[in-house]
C-alpha cells in the first residue's frame, strides 16, 4: 500500500477527526445528562430506572473524549537527530537540536494558548510552572555528570515526575500530544521510566540513524521493551540523505544504489520481526527513510513547503491512516458500543415500567414477589462466573510462577554463551590490576552484568504476559457465555412482570442484547484512562498489563543480585594473571561469574515465587472485582427500578398519560443522540 500526505493534509484530516470527537463527546454527553435529568425527575413520578452504571459509563467514555488526544511516544538512543525530527514533525524549531543529549526529564508536549512549561514532582509538591530558560538551565546535566549517575544507580532529578511543554502549534491544536522521552542509552530507571508510557500512547515513532543501524543497545530496547508487545511502532531511520557522503564516489548511482541496497537488507532484519500486524507484514507501512534535517529547514521557510524527497509525505500518509482511521475508529467504536448500550437499556426499562403502571399496589406486589427465584439465578450466574475466574486465578498464578522458578534455575545453562555479548567492548582484563583502573574496570562488568539481568527478566514478563492474554481470551469467551444466559433470566423477568415478550417487541440482535457487565468483561469496551506512569488500574477499568508492569519496575531486579555484584574483583584476582593474558580471558571471567551466580539461583527463584504469584493473583482479582461490582449493581439496579415503582405507587397516584409522556420524550432523547453517535462514526468509514 502506498501511503503520501502533504502537512496541510495532514492537519486538515486530524482536524476532521478532532471535530468528530468533538461531536461524539457532546452527543454522550447529552445522553449522560438526560439520563440524570430523568432519573432525578423520576423521583416525583413513577421511580428510577436504575440506569447509574449506564449514566457513570456513558459520563466517563464522554469525558475522556472531550479530553483525548493522539499520543505519540517519541523513542531513540542519543544522538538519532530526535529533536531535529521533532522540530520537522511541529513545523518549527522549537526544542533545540544542539540541546545537551542528558536532558534527563520525559517531556510532554501538548497544545496551549500560552507558551509555558509545567514540572510535575512525584513526592506530592504541586507542579510548579517555569520559563523555557530555567527549564533547560535546570533540568539539563553535563555528560560526564550522567555517566557518573549511571555508573552510581541514581537518577538525576528523583523527585521529578515529568514536565508539560505547552505550545500554540497546528499540529498540537488538532489534538496530537508528543511524549519526548530520555535516549535509551542511559540509565536502566530511565529506560523503564520510557517504558511506563508505552501502553499509554497510540503509536510509537522509533527514530534510528542510517549511519549507525540497529546499534546493541537499539536492539536490547526492542528485544526487551517492544518485542510482542503489540504496539504500534513507525520506525524513522533519519539522516538517510548522508548516506552517500561516506561513499567513495558520491556522485556514483549504482555505488549509492549498492549501499543503500545494503542497509536496507541491516534494517529489514532487524526490524522486520515488529511489522507484523495480525499475521500480515507491514514493513513498508511502517519504515521510513527520512531526512529530518532537509524538512525542517524547508518548514521553518515555508510552513506549507513540500517536503519531497524527505521521507515525511510518506510517513505523514502512514501516520495519518493510522491516526485518523485505524485508531480513531478503534476508539469511536467503543463510544458507540457505549451508546448504543444505553439506548438498550433505557428502550427495556420503558417497555418495562409502562405496562406497570397500570397495575394496583397489591397486583404489582404479587408480580415482584414471582420473580424472586430469577433474580436468585442472576445472582447464581454471577457466582458461577467469579468460579471460573477464580480456578483460573489460582491455575495461572501457580503456572506463571512455577514459570519464572524454572527460568530463573535454567539461566545457568547458557550464561557463559550469553553473557559474553554484555561484557563492554573496552574492558582491557589487566586494567583490574591496575590501581587507577581497577574501580572503573568493576564499575564496567557490573554494569554489563546488571544489563544481561534486565534484559533476561524483561523477557521472561513476555512469556508472563501471553499466558495472561491467553488465560484473558478465554475468559471473555465465558463471559459471552454467561451474559447470554443472564440475558434469558432476565427476559423471563420481564415477561413475568409484564405479561408480554418485550424481547419479540425490541427486536435486539444477539450483541445488542449482551448485558453492559458481559460486555465490559468480554473486552468491548473499557473505560480505563490510565495514568501518565501507566501503573495504576483505573477504579472503571482493567488492564492486567499495567498491574505486571508495575510488579516489574518495582521489583528492583538489580538488588536481587546484588551478593553478586561485589565480588567481581575476588573472582579476578583468583583467575590469575595467566589466565587474564589468555585469549580467552572473557569466557574464564564468564565461568567465574557463573559459579558464583549459581550459588545464588536457588535462593533468588524461591524468595520471588511468592510476589510473582501473588501479582498474578491480584490480576484476576482486580478483574473479578470489577465484573462482580458490575454484576451485583446491575441486580440491584433490576431489583431497585420495580422497588422504585411499588414505592411510588403506595404514596402517591401516578399520572399515568404524564409518566407515558415524560418516559416516552426520554426514550426519543436518548435514541435521538445515540443515532447522532451512529452517524458521526459512519463519517469516518466513509
Amino acid at each position: 500500500m502506498s501511503y503520501k500526505v502533504e502537512t496541510h493534509n495532514f492537519l486538515q484530516d486530524l482536524d476532521r477527526v478532532s471535530r468528530v470527537r468533538q461531536e461524539i463527546a457532546g452527543y454522550l454527553e447529552t445522553i449522560s445528562e438526560t439520563l440524570t435529568a430523568a432519573e432525578s425527575a423520576a423521583v416525583e413520578a413513577s421511580g428510577k430506572l436504575g440506569l447509574d452504571q449506564e449514566i457513570a459509563d456513558i459520563s466517563i467514555a464522554g469525558k475522556n473524549l472531550r479530553q483525548g488526544a493522539f499520543r505519540l511516544l517519541v523513542l531513540g538512543d542519543m544522538k538519532r537527530g530526535k529533536s531535529t525530527f521533532l522540530n520537522a514533525l511541529i513545523g518549527e524549531n522549537l526544542l533545540p537540536s544542539d540541546v545537551n543529549p542528558c536532558t534527563a526529564l520525559l517531556t510532554i508536549l501538548k497544545f496551549g494558548p500560552e507558551k509555558q512549561v509545567t514540572v510535575h514532582f512525584n513526592d506530592g509538591k504541586s507542579p510548579e510552572q517555569i520559563d523555557f530558560k530555567l527549564f533547560k538551565q535546570r533540568y539539563t546535566i553535563d555528560p560526564q555528570e550522567a555517566k557518573q549517575l549511571e555508573q552510581q544507580q541514581q537518577q538525576a532529578f528523583p523527585d521529578v515526575s515529568h514536565a508539560v511543554v505547552e505550545y500554540p502549534l497546528p499540529l498540537l491544536e488538532k489534538g496530537v500530544e508528543i511524549v519526548d522521552s530520555p535516549g535509551l542509552n542511559d540509565t536502566e530507571a530511565r529506560n523503564e521510566l520510557s517504558l511506563g508510557y508505552i501502553n499509554n500512547c497510540h503509536a510509537i515513532l522509533f527514530v534510528l540513524r542510517a549511519s549507525q543501524p540497529c546499534t546493541l543497545a537499539e536492539r536490547r530496547y526492542l528485544e526487551n521493551y517492544i518485542e510482542d508487545r503489540g504496539l504500534s511502532v513507525f520506525f524513522l531511520i533519519n539522516a538517510w540523505d548522508q548516506v552517500k557522503e561516506g561513499l567513495i564516489d558520491p556522485d556514483d548511482p549504482e555505488e549509492l544504489e549498492e549501499a543503500e541496497s545494503k542497509l536496507r537488507k541491516v534494517f529489514h532484519t532487524n526490524l522486520g520481526d515488529y511489522c507484523q500486524v495480525d499475521g500480515q507484514d507491514v514493513y513498508d507501512e511502517r519504515v521510513f527513510e527520512i531526512s529530518a534535517i532537509q524538512a525542517l529547514r524547508r518548514r521553518i521557510k515555508d510552513s506549507s513547503a513540500s517536503l519531497e524527497g524527505t521521507g515525511f509525505p510518506e510517513f505523514m500518509g502512514a501516520l495519518n491512516t493510522f491516526l485518523t482511521q485505524e485508531r480513531a475508529i478503534a476508539e469511536f467504536r467503543q463510544a458507540r458500543t457505549l451508546a448504543r448500550q444505553a439506548n438498550l437499556r433505557v428502550k427495556q426499562a420503558v417497555e418495562r415500567r409502562i405496562p406497570l403502571l397500570d397495575q394496583d399496589v397489591e397486583e404489582l406486589k404479587q408480580r415482584i414477589s414471582s420473580v424472586e427465584p430469577e433474580f436468585s439465578k442472576l445472582s447464581q450466574i454471577r457466582d458461577e462466573f467469579r468460579d471460573e475466574i477464580r480456578q483460573m486465578r489460582d491455575r495461572k498464578a501457580r503456572a506463571i510462577a512455577d514459570s519464572f522458578r524454572t527460568y530463573v534455575l535454567s539461566l545457568e545453562n547458557t550464561f557463559e554463551q550469553d553473557f559474553l555479548r554484555y561484557q563492554p567492548s573496552e574492558l582491557q582484563f589487566l586494567d583490574f590490576f591496575s590501581e587507577s583502573k581497577r574501580e572503573q574496570f568493576n564499575r564496567s562488568a557490573q554494569q554489563g552484568f546488571q544489563q544481561y539481568v534486565n534484559d533476561k527478566f524483561f523477557a521472561w514478563t513476555l512469556t508472563a504476559e501471553k499466558d495472561l492474554e491467553a488465560a484473558f481470551a478465554e475468559l471473555s469467551q465465558s463471559a459471552a457465555r454467561y451474559g447470554a444466559s443472564y440475558t434469558g433470566v432476565t427476559n423471563r423477568i420481564t415477561e413475568k412482570l409484564t405479561g408480554q415478550d418485550i424481547q419479540t417487541r425490541l427486536n435486539l440482535t444477539g450483541e445488542e442484547d449482551t448485558p453492559g457487565w458481559a460486555k465490559w468483561a468480554m473486552g468491548l469496551f473499557s473505560l480505563a484512562g490510565g495514568n501518565l506512569a501507566g501503573a495504576a488500574l483505573a477504579a472503571t477499568g482493567f488492564d492486567f498489563k499495567s498491574i505486571l508492569l508495575n510488579l516489574v519496575a518495582t521489583w528492583g531486579i538489580a538488588l536481587l543480585f546484588a551478593p553478586i555484584l561485589g565480588p567481581f574483583g575476588i573472582l579476578l584476582a583468583g583467575l590469575g594473571v595467566g589466565a587474564l593474558q589468555a585469549n580467552d580471558a572473557r569466557k574464564q571471567f564468564a565461568k567465574a561469574i557463573k559459579k558464583e551466580l549459581v550459588k545464588h539461583l536457588p535462593q533468588i527463584a524461591q524468595e520471588q515465587w511468592q510476589p510473582i504469584y501473588s501479582a498474578v493473583q491480584e490480576c484476576f482479582d482486580s478483574y473479578d472485582r470489577e465484573v462482580a461490582k458490575r454484576i451485583n449493581e446491575d441486580i440491584q439496579s433490576r431489583k431497585a427500578e420495580l422497588d422504585n415503582l411499588l414505592k411510588q405507587k403506595e404514596t402517591r397516584e401516578i399520572n399515568r398519560d404524564t409518566e407515558l409522556v415524560r418516559l416516552r420524550s426520554l426514550e426519543t432523547t436518548v435514541i435521538d443522540q445515540s443515532q447522532r453517535v451512529e452517524v458521526a462514526y459512519q463519517s469516518l468509514l466513509s
